[in-house]
């Protein structure tokens, strides 16, 4: 059965992003359907996947992160408007039954991802 997970690395403290808004879309030519909206614990994973089983689907997805938000609760300054925002990751998935995991390292000032294990 497929699944997607996410994991939250906050590179600029060396700590794991908690507590950060999460929102799952599924991508289509008539627009986007949001499938779940949830938040980090804190070691930055979900407690639950963002989707599993028969809501796999093969298709087109963005995940968005309220990463002003966050580093806006932790007291960094940043600046108005902050350069990172919310960030949008946008990816396909190739094959519903695969476990697909998509961490994001992120500082106020930069991010990266990749199709983690």
């Amino acid at each position: 059965m497929g699944r997607l997970t996410t994991h939250i690395l906050d590179t600029a403290a060396g700590s794991p992003g908690a507590n950060i808004a999460i929102e799952l879309y599924r991508c289509s030519e008539a627009g986007r359907e949001r499938l779940n909206s949830l938040r980090s614990n804190t070691d930055g994973r979900c407690d639950e996947p963002l989707l599993e089983a028969s809501a796999m689907a093969v298709g087109v997805y963005e995940l968005q992160f309220a990463i002003g938000d966050y580093y806006r609760q932790r007291g960094v300054d940043l600046p108005d408007p902050a350069f990172l925002d919310t960030v949008v990751l946008r990816f396909g998935i190739a094959d519903a039954d695969a476990h697909y995991h998509v961490p994001l390292l992120v500082s106020p000032y930069g991010y990266s991802t990749y199709r983690g294990s």
